[in-house]
């Protein structure tokens, strides 16, 4: 059996449109880019673009980051292409970030998205708090 219809992608094949398949594109990109930190870092690199950032200019900038998930969150971003990674070969090393073309094509999309939590946040908070207000089924 098959969701798609006639001219739609099928559902099983994890092309495109196929969210609940683990090999779908759209899927594959959110379990890269989902979480709260890597949005927050693509943000405040795109703001610098097209210079770059130091790694504790970074955390500064991240309230809340610790220097342990902004470095796994780099690295993630390093790996995917979405960040460009420069070590000056100082002592300490000096490791600067900036955010690659393919990075910044990101910052779009996920500006629409704080646009829409702005917009919309306040309704979903109230339709929670009517939720812990109403007694269980």
């Amino acid at each position: 059996m098959t969701t798609s219809r006639p001219g739609e992608p099928d559902q099983r094949t994890g092309g495109r449109g196929a969210l609940l398949d683990p090999r779908c594109p759209t899927r594959q990109l959110l379990d890269r880019i989902g979480t709260k930190w890597t949005s927050m870092a693509v943000k405040v690199l795109a703001e610098e673009a097209p210079g770059e950032l130091r790694f504790a200019e970074l955390r500064r900038r991240i309230p809340g980051i610790s220097q342990k998930m902004l470095s796994a969150t780099l690295q993630s971003l390093v790996r995917d292409g979405l960040v460009a990674r420069r070590v000056e070969p100082t002592v300490p090393p000096a490791v600067h970030y900036r955010l690659t073309e393919l990075g910044l094509s990101l910052e779009r999309p996920l500006s629409a998205l704080r646009v829409w939590a702005e917009t919309h946040m306040p309704e979903i908070d109230r339709n929670n708090q009517l939720a812990d207000e109403s007694p269980p089924n």
